[in-house]
């Protein structure tokens, strides 16, 4: 399975939502917006391009730094500008070990430099999930279809 199989199925029908901000936001504004929302993570774009990422982790980091202050910091000092990233061909199998490795919540997805999502670990285990529960049924009916031994001789 890869990245696009988790984007196809996470944006259905309902269409594709991207939530980005600018570096030159206010720290504050980013957290209201992810407040409104109710969101995780922004994609931070400079001129059409991705510049970093800011999630609730870097947010709380930032306002530590300053005395525990948001005051006028913005999204620049604050967001990651070396987010974990991957493309819409990535193995599912790879996204899970470089999440786990780096410790990362959102990823987001680029295919060349063009934003084409963001994922997060819960869509990720979520996948996982009902994807072996898929199997688990599969399986469940292959038992349940098992010829008996008078079916197989007759």
């Amino acid at each position: 399975m890869k990245v696009s199989d988790i984007l196809r199925v996470k944006n259905g029908d309902k269409g594709l939502t991207l939530f980005t901000i600018t570096p030159e936001h206010l720290l504050a504004g980013a957290m209201q917006m992810m407040v409104d929302y109710d969101i995780g993570s922004l994609v931070v774009m400079s001129h059409g391009k991705l510049a970093g990422m800011l999630t609730f982790r870097e947010v709380i980091s930032a306002i530590v730094r300053n005395g525990g202050v948001v005051g006028d910091i913005t999204v620049s000092n604050a967001m990651d500008p070396k987010p974990l990233m991957c493309s819409p061909e990535t193995e599912l199998d790879e996204v899970r070990r470089m999440m786990l490795i780096q410790h990362a919540r959102y990823m987001p997805v680029l295919d060349q430099q063009m934003l084409m999502g963001v994922i997060s670990f819960y869509d990720v285990a979520k996948t996982v999930v009902d994807s072996q529960n898929f199997e688990n049924q599969m399986l469940k009916a292959y038992i349940r279809d098992w010829p008996s031994e008078e079916e197989k001789t007759g």
